[in-house]
């Protein structure tokens, strides 16, 4: 699979479709490897609606791993795609709490888009500034606070805000 991956721009949808077809034939059609890369070839080529369902068969087949946390990130910004960002939200919301690996930056990213979709612009920038902070060489702890008081209440704005956290 990584080798057909790596080499995604060479061919064209139709071609890409088929290699993956051929690499997951080598598993019963059921198999969680082989729903989640019929999913992500789909969903790579444009055919979000299609991939949707193939990543939640996965999921309940039994998915582990990194390929586990990559299809609930892919479901959730597929999700997103077409329109369900609120229960995108709650999938990546969800997937923060259950734990961390190196994707958890992609994880935020994800859900800092879908939480614009719905209008929580400062709460996006927060956790993208959030997740940001960590890679920069330098103005770490800075950036980690401006991205805390992105979400804090404005006492100006708010005069019921506790000034005193």
């Amino acid at each position: 699979m990584a080798g057909a991956w790596a080499s995604f721009d060479e061919h064209g949808e139709a071609q890409f479709l088929m290699l993956v077809e051929q690499i997951v034939a080598e598993l019963p059609p059921d198999h969680p490897v082989a729903l989640f890369e019929r999913a992500g070839a789909l969903d790579s080529v444009g055919r979000t609606a299609l991939a949707v369902p193939l990543y939640r068969q996965a999921l309940d087949a039994g998915l582990s791993g990194s390929r586990r946390r990559q299809a609930v990130i892919q479901l959730a910004s597929s999700l997103r795609a077409l329109g369900e960002a609120q229960e995108s939200i709650a999938l990546l919301t969800a997937e923060l709490v259950a734990g961390s690996d190196e994707l958890d930056d992609a994880v935020k990213t994800v859900l800092a888009l879908a939480l614009t979709d719905v209008g929580r612009e400062r709460e996006a920038v927060s956790i993208a500034v959030g997740a940001l902070a960590a890679h920069l060489p330098r103005y770490q702890r800075s950036m980690a606070e401006y991205a805390r008081l992105l979400t804090e209440p404005d006492p100006v704005a708010d005069p019921e805000a506790d000034v005193r956290s």
